[in-house]
């Protein structure tokens, strides 16, 4: 793949520089001056390792997740930041990866899709090796709360992608396949920020009705919370 980019972006150098070739000197300086830097982004990626989530078993589906969830990640201008973490249980002990990884010229948007979306792929094979241990709460809220306090909607693109079932299972909410509600969030505390995008809602519940009725209560509670766009697949 690594390679496959490669030939790919330096094919599209030599297009460039054969187009600047040919283009009027002053014209290269006004596009130049009109074009503006892409704004930074942040990307927060959230692992859930709750037991109901086939992420946490499923060799296959952990690796389309990854895959999926890294999508975007490829093109992410200078300075963006991405962050990686688990969640599940709400003690801190229990979610000990987190990486965090700023887009500069030694660290690449290639580069970094490809590691996150390995590590995603290898949870299943993590879990089973003990490395990373399957949780009995699925402490999503607590989760977006925390995480909401390390991110500035103003200061950048924000963008949230969480990988779970969307069964949230804390101290806040129980949601079921039978149903259940979320509360709503005390303040909007991702105000301005891009998106919130749950990969998997509804996995493992057996239920369309089940799935309708998470994607909705994840849609309200997104739009309390302040984020300007909100999706909730369970498949793609």
């Amino acid at each position: 793949m690594t390679r496959h980019l490669a030939t790919h972006r330096l094919a599209l150098s030599l297009v460039a520089a054969a187009f600047i070739a040919v283009m009027p000197c002053h014209n290269v300086a006004q596009a130049n001056d009109a074009a503006p830097k892409p704004r930074p982004q942040t990307i927060i990626i959230g692992l859930d390792l709750s037991k109901s989530n086939p992420m946490v078993t499923d060799d296959a589906y952990a690796a389309r997740a990854g895959a999926k969830a890294v999508e975007d990640l490829y093109e992410l201008p200078l300075k963006s930041r991405v962050l990686l973490r688990t969640f599940g249980s709400y003690e801190v002990t229990s979610n000990g990866l987190k990486i965090d990884q700023r887009i500069s010229s030694h660290a690449k948007p290639d580069q970094v899709a490809e590691g996150i979306a390995t590590i995603i792929a290898n949870v299943p094979t993590l879990v089973r090796s003990g490395k990373l241990a399957a949780q009995s709460k699925t402490n999503i809220v607590p989760f977006l709360e925390t995480m909401s306090q390390v991110v500035d909607c103003q200061d950048a693109e924000v963008h949230v992608i969480l990988l779970t079932d969307g069964f949230e299972d804390s101290e806040y909410a129980h949601l079921t396949s039978r149903g259940g509600r979320l509360p709503a969030p005390s303040t909007a505390m991702y105000k301005g920020c891009a998106s919130l995008t749950i990969l998997g809602i509804g996995q493992g519940g057996g239920s369309p009705s089940a799935t309708q009725n998470l994607r909705e209560e994840w849609r309200g509670w997104a739009k309390t919370a302040g984020f300007e766009h909100y999706a909730g697949l369970y498949d793609w």
